[in-house]
């Protein structure tokens, strides 16, 4: 049996600890059969051959850029079937610049509410918040949540901008608060997935650091969930 092939990209914001992040995640790749290349560019979408040659791509690029050729080349790839997954800002808050990547991934990071401003040091960890992961009726009999249940964060909340053609695994909702201007509670899609062509993306909004990374529920969500997004001989 030919060994699957994933391709890890990494870089942009270092807040997010790219490098690091994506290593903790390696190690599970190869033990499930999968050769892996590391890119600290995202120009390597923009070759045709090693996208030919990829099955998954495991995104870890916040912020940043991307040209029009490396964009055309992971859309087509996705296209054509190569899986794309990753969390939190890596693959949801990446290349704010390029309304197509926003398209292709179906949700978008808009904020993470801080704490009161009394209880703010100026610092990250003005943004990090307890709340709920809820899963969802599909959710529960999803192959990438079986067994799970709602669990409990203390880190960013994200607050995602979405459409209706993603399939939410999980959400967390946003309480109205008398320091913040929404009137509403708000509801945010916390885990998805998509299907787009041929291909399969996945995206959990929780991983802003690495010890969320390794939380166990966290941690089981991203190996599934790019398990599950990996192109299989199958398909």
């Amino acid at each position: 049996m030919t060994a699957r092939r994933a391709l890890v990209v990494r870089g942009g914001w270092h807040g997010h600890r790219p490098v690091e992040a994506t290593e903790i995640f390696i190690p599970f790749l190869e033990r499930n059969g999968f050769e892996v290349r590391v890119e600290e560019s995202n120009e390597v979408y923009a070759d045709d051959d090693a996208m030919a040659a990829t099955d998954l791509i495991v995104q870890s690029v916040t912020m940043s850029e991307i040209s029009s050729e490396a964009f055309r080349g992971l859309r087509s790839a996705v296209e054509r079937g190569v899986g794309l997954a990753g969390w939190h800002g890596g693959i949801a808050d990446s290349y704010r610049g390029n309304s197509d990547y926003l398209h292709l991934i179906g949700g978008q990071f808009a904020t993470h509410p801080s704490k009161h401003p009394d209880q703010c040091a100026g610092d990250e960890s003005d943004n990090f918040l307890c709340y709920t992961v809820d899963l969802t009726d599909l959710g529960r009999s999803h192959e990438i949540m079986a067994g799970l249940e709602d669990f409990t964060l203390r880190t960013e909340q994200y607050w995602v901008l979405h459409d209706d053609l993603i399939d939410v695994l999980a959400t967390t909702t946003h309480p109205v608060q008398p320091y913040h201007p929404w009137h509403r509670s708000i509801t945010s899609p916390a885990v998805w997935t998509r299907r787009w062509g041929e291909g399969r993306i996945f995206v959990a909004t929780p991983g802003h650091s690495l010890d969320v990374l390794r939380d166990i529920n966290v941690r089981t969500i991203i190996q599934r969930g790019m398990l599950w997004a990996s192109r299989t001989e199958s398909e």
